[in-house]
């Protein structure tokens, strides 16, 4: 099971937890919400429960509950910039389908 990162995402994660002065990675999950069911949900780790899963990509420490993990194995985190909107994009192969305003995903 892995979580993996872009160049582009891991620099943005990078330059966050530099302006940030402290943080051990970065929180992938998921919670139950939407119109599909399930939404992402990104958050910076300063303390590491019992138990969650930590990945290393390029650098940066990606931190996982084994719940979410198990909607997020395989999934790429990417930044991408598409003219004046900017933003973490989640390229996971488990989702079946997502809602029409693209913040909600089933599996």
């Amino acid at each position: 099971m892995a979580i993996t990162m872009t160049e582009a995402a891991a620099s943005r994660v990078k330059a966050f937890l530099d302006n940030r002065g402290k943080g051990l990675g970065l929180r992938l999950g998921v919670k139950t919400t939407g119109c599909s069911g399930m939404a992402y949900v990104l958050e910076f780790v300063d303390q590491l429960n019992e138990e969650d899963k930590m990945f290393t990509e390029k650098d940066v420490n990606i931190i996982i509950d084994p719940k979410s993990l198990v909607y997020l194995d395989g999934t790429e985190l990417d930044f991408v910039k598409e003219g004046l909107n900017e933003g973490f994009q989640f390229n996971n192969p488990n989702v079946k389908d997502e809602c029409g305003c693209g913040e909600s995903f089933t599996v």
